[in-house]
């Protein structure tokens, strides 16, 4: 499987994974940018993919990132999307947070995904667990 990048900014640092099998492709600011405490941002990377038809791209955090109380928010990245990707983030931190260009904000897992035909129906088979969530197994 291939996956193209296009640089939508002359600055941005191309994807890179650090290991040969690891799942995750680092992603990178591109930019400078401040995550004031409790706020959000949006954190571009310059970047935009052609997902191969039949996957999808997941952002997930990178443990590094998350150590310092920064959190990946949403993440799905359609294989028909051309756009630059962003990386939407929460900072959970009582201080600023900076995320210099080029440093690492997020990574992008590229899965196969499936495409179920939606059916309505006026029942569901029972299971063993039925209704139960939300804490219902217990601490």
């Amino acid at each position: 499987m291939k996956l193209f990048v296009k640089k939508m900014r002359e600055d941005a640092k191309l994807p890179t994974r650090a290991h040969h099998d690891d799942a995750g492709i680092d992603l990178y600011a591109c930019g400078t940018h401040t995550v004031a405490p409790h706020k959000q941002a949006m954190i571009p990377v310059g970047v935009a993919f052609e997902i191969e038809e039949g996957y999808v791209g997941l952002i997930w955090d990178k443990s590094s990132i998350g150590l310092k109380s920064i959190k990946t928010l949403g993440g799905v990245i359609d294989a028909g999307y051309r756009g630059e990707i962003h990386i939407m983030v929460h900072n959970l931190a009582n201080e600023s947070y900076t995320f210099e260009h080029g440093h690492k904000v997020a990574q992008i897992l590229i899965q196969k995904v499936e495409f179920p035909d939606i059916i309505e129906t006026e029942e569901l088979s029972d299971s063993k667990r039925g209704t139960g969530g939300f804490g219902s197994t217990g601490k």
